[in-house]
């Protein structure tokens, strides 16, 4: 890489630092950084074989970046998981109907934030249908090979000429160092860009993965919770890509949720540009596949975790874990409840270590339980047991406890090997404010 390329790359991780840093104060429509969020944005990879670019389209933000376009090169092959909303936006039924088709002549995902182009009827499917024609002359791939999406109010009729009229300048910027801008781009109650990587080595040849992600609102479990890209320069099918996706997302993304809301524009891409002079992946259960999955997954929890810790108005992150579950279905139903409970989630707002509400959601999940056979702890410290409080425990203790960032919350019923762990965040007069302002 030459010197000039090395310098753009500095000043755009800066730029991605600097943005990811505390805002001084709240305003509506520019809300401080989560407290929550990471200290810095990540430094991401380069992956051969993809170029990205963001622009200010002016699709609903006046004064900045809300389109993103990224071009994978030839031979590249892309996977995706995608909301099973009845209502969902047009650009996942296109895309929905494009992942299944192989091709070698590269990829392009167009994304933008502000509208997200559903419950718009037959004009959605129009401005879908002209945004993947504009993007194909733009970068001369073919239409079938173009994926969009589209992330914002709902209803709203998708200015997409502002977006045509953009596509010049982005095929220009397109760039091998440009994912923390799109980040960026593609954000809407956000507050910070979400990013992480990793570098597997596959036949001991290092194997480069990169993700971004936006996700604030409107999460949870549904064949995917929010808009995710997440690139490598693997060596993989097709088949072995989306079935390690498929995998991986029902360990991360289907096991959070911030308000048990799912959207209608939720997807998770992968492209694979096969750049990486590494061992083709076509078994997922060889050891390349393994190793693969288990990188691939790590940077798709990372992303889920920061989707939960830029929930709206959040100040608490929330684990739960539920083992000793009849099976592990009933220990995701059971970690749900819990963590989807209003009367749970204001509690640990409140640092209040009010049990009684968990005991309350183990109840009516619906999973077995057994009062006399289950334990619930807070952290370390054990709250309730043989269907009573703890013999040793004092409201102290967990009162102290409550006033952590992070919060772990443990449930053992003591009927079998089931387990599940599920995260979240608290809930905040902030999120009423949000969502009350979102439009305005």
């Amino acid at each position: 890489m030459g010197a000039k390329k090395k310098l753009k790359r500095k000043i755009r991780a800066l730029k991605a630092r600097l943005a990811a840093r505390p805002a001084a104060e709240t305003t509506r429509r520019h809300p401080a950084v989560s407290p929550l969020a990471p200290a810095t944005f990540p430094d991401l990879p380069v992956i051969r074989g993809l170029r990205v670019a963001s622009a200010a389209a002016g699709v609903r933000y006046p004064g900045r970046a809300d389109v993103m376009l990224a071009q994978l090169a030839p031979g590249s092959v892309v996977a995706g998981v995608f909301t099973r909303s009845a209502t969902r936006a047009a650009s996942i039924r296109d895309a929905q109907e494009k992942i299944t088709q192989d091709g070698t002549e590269g990829a392009a995902i167009l994304v933008n934030s502000g509208n997200a182009n559903a419950f718009t009827g037959a004009a959605g499917a129009r401005s879908v249908a002209e945004l993947c024609a504009a993007v194909s002359a733009a970068t001369g791939l073919p239409a079938a090979r173009v994926l969009t999406a589209s992330t914002g109010v709902i209803g709203e009729p998708l200015p997409h000429e502002r977006i045509t009229a953009a596509l010049s300048g982005l095929v220009a910027d397109l760039s091998e160092d440009a994912l923390p801008d799109a980040a960026r781009a593609i954000m809407t109650t956000d507050t910070f860009p979400k990013g992480a990587a990793a570098t597997v080595e596959i036949g001991g040849v290092p194997v480069q993965i990169a993700g971004i992600a936006k996700g604030s609102g409107m999460i949870a479990p549904d064949m995917a919770t929010m808009l995710v890209y997440i690139f490598t320069d693997a060596r993989i099918t097709r088949p072995a890509l989306q079935d390690i996706l498929a995998q991986q997302t029902g360990r991360s993304f289907n096991c959070i949720t911030v308000d048990s809301d799912t959207s209608t524009s939720d997807m998770v891409l992968v492209g694979a540009t096969g750049q990486a002079d590494a061992p083709l992946i076509s078994d997922t259960n060889s050891p390349e596949g393994a190793a693969f999955a288990d990188a691939l997954g790590g940077v798709m929890l990372d992303l889920a975790h920061q989707v939960v810790r830029d929930g709206e108005g959040a100040t608490k992150f929330i684990e739960v874990a539920v083992t000793g579950a009849r099976s592990d279905a009933d220990a995701r139903r059971m970690g749900f409840a819990i963590a989807d409970s209003p009367l749970v989630k204001t509690a640990v707002a409140g640092e209040d270590p009010n049990w009684g509400r968990i005991v309350m959601a183990v109840g009516k999940s619906g999973a077995e339980a057994d009062r006399d056979r289950l334990s619930i702890r807070l952290g370390p410290h054990l709250v309730a047991t043989e269907g009573q409080v703890a013999p040793d425990y004092a409201e102290e203790t967990g009162a102290s406890y409550m006033k952590q960032t992070d919060i772990r919350i443990a449930v053992d019923l003591g009927l079998g090997d089931g387990a599940a762990t599920i995260w979240t965040c608290d809930l905040t007069n902030r999120y009423i404010e949000i969502n009350a302002d979102y439009r305005s």
